[in-house]
């Protein structure tokens, strides 16, 4: 099979496409005929050597993957031969990566792809989606009617955490830093897209939760957090999820935190387990069956230009060149 590998760790140009052994599955398994994957953040981070995941080589990348079940291990009765599946959590604590022609993969990761969603619309969902709907309901306990705010509301987790709390009735605040990524972020429901350049941007924030006494579900997507910041716009008993920043060390506003009742959740989506995933999984595919979940595709490009897709995912995750709104998916 073809397949975007690595034999050590580095930039994007360790990144090689070529042929590989179709893996067989094992008895819990299934043999996906992967038809569109998607780049995320922590693919390059793997990639780089900066998350330690890459330790046997050739080592294949990739998280999210879609496609048909091509073969099952034996015993297996939920899924099929030519069951649609979706999922993510690969490429992780062992698991073999998705950028590839096929994938072994547990049957406890995969889930029913809707009948009329393509491959490249719930490859893109996948990771993203499953963090958003993970962070907003199993960490945060989001309510109908509270406020949300999300940094970066056109980007993979902002604009999934976009739509994900306006299907459940609340109202959301989120930034961006062009005409067209704030044109985005309206088009996708957001009550409030503020332009993150804006001196005043803090005062918006306020003045509109104000009525709710401030932010209710902080979802924090950037790098450096700004807990200063934060803390001092949330409302009284407030929730803050904390999904990046993993080399940041802020000050902590220790006195208007615990004065204020407010929580902070740590949250790796890859740490939930497969039942709280696999919750989350039908979740999203309920909503995109109401109209209510659309993954963001920015870019498409074949599985052969993984390297190129990595290296414009680096530039917009570390240097910020903005250039990239919603996700890359590669087809087979």
């Amino acid at each position: 099979m073809q397949a975007a590998y690595i034999d050590q760790t580095g930039d994007p140009s360790v990144i090689q496409f070529g042929e590989l052994p179709t893996p067989e599955p094992g008895p819990t398994e299934v043999l996906v005929k992967v038809n569109a994957v998607s780049v995320n953040p922590i693919d390059t981070y793997i990639r780089a050597g900066i998350v330690g995941m890459a330790t046997k080589f050739p080592y294949i990348l990739g998280c999210d993957l879609a496609g048909v079940v091509e073969k099952c291990g034996a015993g297996l009765s939920r899924l099929k031969t030519g069951d649609r599946v979706w999922g993510s959590n690969q490429s992780l604590f062992g698991r073999a990566g998705t950028f590839a022609e096929y994938a072994a993969v547990d049957e406890k990761w995969l889930y029913p792809t809707p009948k009329d969603q393509t491959d490249a619309s719930a490859a893109a969902g996948a990771l993203v989606g499953l963090t958003a709907h993970l962070g907003l309901f199993l960490k945060a306990g989001l309510r109908s009617g509270e406020v949300v705010f999300v940094n970066g509301g056109a980007g993979g987790v902002g604009s999934a955490v976009i739509q994900l709390a306006k299907a459940v009735g609340a109202k959301v605040i989120t930034t961006a830093g062009r005409a067209e990524t704030l044109a985005t972020c309206r088009q996708l429901g957001a009550d409030l897209a503020v332009d993150y350049h804006d001196p005043n941007m803090d005062d918006e924030i306020r003045e509109f939760a104000k009525p709710h006494g401030g932010i209710n579900v902080w979802f924090e997507t950037q790098r450096e957090p700004t807990l200063e910041r934060t803390v001092g716009l949330m409302a009284k008993r407030g929730r803050i999820v904390l999904m990046a920043g993993r080399t940041a060390r802020p000050e902590f506003p220790v006195g208007p935190f615990y004065v204020n009742d407010l929580r902070m959740f740590g949250f790796a989506m890859f740490n939930a387990s497969p039942e709280e995933q696999a919750t989350s999984a039908a979740a999203l595919n309920e909503f995109f069956q109401q109209g209510k979940w659309k993954p963001q595709i920015g870019l498409q490009l074949p599985l052969s230009e993984a390297r190129k897709a990595h290296e414009i995912q680096e530039a917009n995750t570390l240097g910020k060149a903005g250039t990239l709104s919603g996700k890359i998916v590669l087809l087979t």
